[in-house]
């Protein structure tokens, strides 16, 4: 937690927020919330994963600590019996209460809001530097090797263990479509050329499997 916690600190700070004792603890507060009990994939590896892809991407975003802390409150709020979009916005409500408590300028929080609602269908505008390295970084799971992204897809499931298998399968395999429906998974140069074609792949064989099945 320490490591993470500096993490925080470190974007916070640079995105305006004074540096005391009260910016650790917010740290150590979502910290809390990505240890949750409800959560399999969605946990401090998926944070930290996601923080380190922006981390070594950084210098295509305008303002990369504020896609840090849009990375660090895109899921804080996280509850699989949730419906539609309910948990980015929650979260990016949580996010502007949050930084602004912390005495992050507004406009900044306003930012940092708009990029976590982003999360919810991963759509960027072509000159959206910052949404595009949050989005990149949000799905570069799928464009792990077949094993890695299989064990992406069972913690997914056990999540929604509550959910009967036949709407699991059906509810997936619109996420999943949607996915393939977009122009491009990836917007930034590197990601798109390192994970385009194994995510794609991967997906294509994940909806294949549960159209199959049944």
């Amino acid at each position: 937690m320490e490591t993470l916690v500096r993490r925080w600190r470190a974007a916070a700070h640079a995105a305006g927020a004074p540096d005391t004792e009260a910016l650790a603890r917010a740290g150590e507060a979502l910290v809390t919330r990505w240890q949750e009990p409800q959560r399999h994939y969605h946990t401090v590896a998926h944070l930290t994963a996601v923080l380190d892809v922006v981390d070594a991407y950084a210098g295509h975003a305008d303002r990369p600590d504020l896609v840090r802390l849009a990375a660090w409150c895109h899921d804080a709020v996280y509850d699989p019996r949730a419906t539609g979009d309910a948990n980015e916005r929650d979260s990016a409500a949580l996010a502007g209460t949050l930084l602004t408590t912390l005495g992050i300028p507004a406009g900044a929080v306003t930012e940092v809001r708009r990029l976590v609602l982003l999360t919810a269908g991963h759509a960027v505008a072509a000159d959206d530097r910052d949404g595009a390295l949050l989005c990149d970084a949000d799905l570069a799971v799928l464009g792990s090797d077949p094993q890695r992204y299989d064990d992406y897809a069972a913690r997914v499931r056990r999540e929604y263990a509550h959910v009967p298998e036949p709407a699991f399968r059906a509810g997936r395999a619109r996420v999943l479509a949607g996915l393939l429906a977009l122009p491009a998974l990836f917007r930034l140069p590197a990601p798109a050329t390192r994970w385009e074609a194994p995510a794609r792949a991967n997906l294509a064989r994940e909806l294949a499997t549960l159209r199959s099945v049944g």
